[in-house]
């Protein structure tokens, strides 16, 4: 297993970008609807951000712009549907940076190669992490803080389930270092998706969610779920009030800093006029100060790459430490 410290050596996320511009509205491949494939059900975080990129990109380019969910398989449905999309400009996934980075050692195989299949545009928004717990399950158990969670998960073995949009996300590999590295032992229930974690976590299904934070944040808000911690090292001004992994050490948990990225892909071979234009169409859509106003409270950032390269290029440079990651956490998936 590798030292946590080799673990952390390489950073998770890199934020780049600046170069936004006006664009005016110039529709691509004659003009046929653009379909954005968000790899999730309806509810869940990738899915909002999808529908609100989605909503700014049909002005700037001048036609009909439409969302649609292929969920299913922790994102690898709808990802292939990317990859094996028409490489005409009509098709945009929004990726998690998990199943570019991480899935090539997760799984036994995929049905599409990350690099080969898929072209980079730009990163659209990176966030940490939040765990929440259903705030009656956390008044009746005492868990108080992350401590008293993962000291009860310890006492109560397999009894503190986590629900997560899937297996071999951010949220099921990050419960999983926290197991091996805290001896915590907490239960993974995957899902199709985030809005049917959701859904179970606010009946009491499942007790707790370590996920993407914009779909947690108004339960969050309304007093539905209780906060403990951030997957980041440090806390983070969305929710000053909740602590990162830095203050975890007695934990073991002092090195783990995870954040999480969603990127914009296209299926590769779209011509590069083509990828020019898009890319227009984005930064003037990602420019928008209510896209921002809205997902800053949430705990998202908007931040764009610089070129296409660099994404690749911040691809390739995170690679290695989501695979010591996965390595980590012992988990394997076909």
């Amino acid at each position: 297993m590798p030292r946590r410290r080799d673990l952390m050596a390489a950073p998770l996320l890199l934020g780049l970008g600046h170069g936004l511009g006006p664009a005016a509205a110039q529709p691509v491949a004659g003009g046929r609807a653009v379909r954005v494939i968000v790899p999730f059900p309806p509810g869940g975080a990738i899915d909002l951000l999808g529908r609100m990129v989605a909503e700014r990109l049909g002005p700037a380019l001048g036609q009909n712009v439409v969302v649609e969910n292929r969920g299913g398989a922790g994102g690898i449905l709808g990802t292939d549907a990317v990859a094996k999309g028409p490489a005409d400009g009509t098709v945009i996934g929004v990726i998690g940076g998990v199943t570019l980075t991480a899935y090539p050692t997760l799984y036994n195989r995929l049905p599409f190669d990350p690099v080969r299949d898929l072209q980079p545009l730009t990163l659209i928004t990176s966030g940490a992490l939040i765990c929440v717990v259903n705030a009656e399950a956390a008044a009746r158990r005492g868990w108080t803080d992350f401590r008293a969670l993962v000291a009860w998960s310890k006492a109560n073995p397999d009894q503190v389930k986590m629900g997560s949009s899937g297996p071999g996300t951010s949220s099921h590999l990050c419960i999983e270092a926290i197991n091996a590295m805290a001896g915590a032992r907490i239960l993974h229930v995957p899902y199709r998706g985030g809005g049917p974690a959701i859904t179970d976590l606010l009946s009491g299904t499942i007790d707790m969610m370590f996920d993407v934070t914009p779909a947690l944040m108004p339960q969050v808000q309304a007093g539905k779920f209780r906060p403990l911690a951030l997957s980041s090292k440090n806390r983070l001004d969305f929710a000053p009030e909740v602590p990162g992994m830095g203050e975890f050490a007695d934990l073991g948990l002092g090195e783990l800093d995870i954040l999480s990225w969603n990127a914009l892909m296209v299926p590769a071979g779209t011509p590069e006029p083509v990828v020019g234009r898009l890319l227009e169409a984005i930064r003037q859509a990602a420019a928008d100060p209510a896209l921002i106003a809205r997902l800053k409270p949430l705990g998202y950032d908007v931040v764009l790459s610089e070129s296409p390269a660099a994404l690749a290029a911040q691809i390739e440079r995170e690679t290695p430490a989501w695979k010591r990651l996965v390595e980590m956490s012992g988990v394997k998936l076909d």
